[in-house]
């Protein structure tokens, strides 16, 4: 426990603190923390209007914890996440490496992985999976993105001669913010990418106008809106890779069941003179072919998955 010297006599020392003391954490994790931190710290605050901030500050260190110790319980709790996200591949190589640590008592070096094994293993990793519907998906959240973030800049911008210019262009950044939570989640889920799942934290001292202040001169608030802009040419280029990728190869594997259903007559694809129909050899190097193609598929979306989940991060996460 925390003496009475160090312990913070106001929220927002207690929440710098805390910030101090998750320094080098990822930020996503440093901002759910805030934000937890100060909902938990208020809600103590309302429930004993009777005593002074600093009192109910030292209560909150002496029996939940000092900052220090909140950080610390944050960062085990986030290995254990991080371990959820762990694809099943990973958490079984993860176990394995760390058994063989603890029976030998010395480093393990990790092996490389057979090339052929690593192509053919990504039909194994749901991550790849979700990935691809991700890049199907974003196409339609792309519009949505793209179309609320001009539109609102637009409205916004026209509104600031009327008295409801600045109402309006608060609501609609306190959306973009709502918005940028979903898109976390999205992100998480599908991309297996740590994103926050609490809103910014933000000064609550102040009257309506640094409010507005803070969310205008914000980095993620512009940030975001950037990456809005951003999704809908990305989705159309997700969208338009992995339907293009799944229907030529779902199309070469499935080119015996076209010859022995007789729909090859009615197709007209050539290969140096040769058609379909009449080259019933040529179904099986294209169903090779084809089956080579949705693993490929997977790599691509999985690497796509990777990369767009970095951009998120870096877009979207408040660096505390």
């Amino acid at each position: 426990m925390s003496n009475n010297l160090n312990t913070p006599k106001t929220i927002p020392e207690y929440l710098d603190l805390l910030r101090a003391a998750l320094k080098g954490k990822d930020p996503a994790l440093v901002q759910d923390a805030l934000y937890d931190a100060e909902e938990y710290l208020r809600a103590e605050l309302a429930e004993h209007p009777e005593q002074d901030e600093a009192s109910v500050l030292e209560k909150v260190a002496s029996s939940c914890g000092a900052p220090e110790e909140v950080a610390e319980i944050y960062s085990e709790r986030e290995v254990a996440v991080s371990e959820a996200f762990r694809s099943p591949r990973a958490s079984i190589q993860q176990t394995q490496s760390s058994a063989g640590v603890a029976s030998v008592g010395v480093s393990v070096n990790k092996k490389p992985q057979n090339p052929i094994s690593w192509f053919f293993g990504v039909a194994a990793d749901p991550r790849a999976y979700a990935a691809l519907f991700y890049m199907l998906l974003s196409l339609a959240t792309g519009i949505f993105y793209f179309t609320w973030a001009v539109t609102g800049i637009s409205l916004s911008a026209g509104f600031m001669i009327l008295i409801i210019g600045i109402p309006f262009t608060v609501l609609f950044m306190g959306s973009v913010w709502a918005l940028s939570l979903v898109e976390g989640r999205l992100v998480e889920t599908m991309l297996g990418v740590r994103m926050p799942r609490r809103p910014a934290y933000g000064k609550r001292e102040g009257g309506f106008l640094e409010r507005i202040k803070e969310i205008l001169v914000d980095p993620r608030t512009w940030a975001t809106l950037l990456y809005m802009l951003l999704m809908l040419p990305l989705g159309i280029t997700y969208f338009t890779i992995a339907v293009t990728a799944l229907s030529l190869s779902l199309s070469l594997l499935l080119a015996p069941v076209t010859y022995l259903t007789g729909y090859a007559h009615d197709i007209t694809l050539t290969f140096n003179g040769m058609t379909l129909a009449d080259e019933p050899l040529l179904m099986i190097p294209m169903f090779l072919v084809g089956a080579l193609g949705i693993f490929v598929t997977l790599h691509v979306a999985r690497g796509i998955g990777k990369l767009h989940g970095m951009m998120a991060k870096h877009l979207l996460v408040k660096i505390a």
